[in-house]
């Protein structure tokens, strides 16, 4: 995936909370397949906790940039 930040800005809040649960789940897949020796490119596994912490940071700025009701 590797998206840019500057792409993931653009998103809403909504899509952001998906994509991070994806992230998540591919995640979860990938550790899984790598302990029973099926993952043959362990490098997706830093580049999804890349992903998800960029997607973490964008959605915590837009959080705080929405004024408390």
């Amino acid at each position: 995936m590797a998206e840019k930040t500057k792409d993931l800005r653009e998103l809403s809040l909504n899509e952001l909370d998906k994509k991070l649960r994806d992230l998540r789940q591919e995640l979860l897949q990938s550790r899984l397949n790598k302990r029973t020796g099926q993952l043959e490119r362990t490098h997706l596994l830093r580049e999804l906790r890349h992903d998800i912490a960029r997607v973490r940071t964008v959605l915590n700025e837009k959080k705080k940039a929405v004024p408390a009701a």
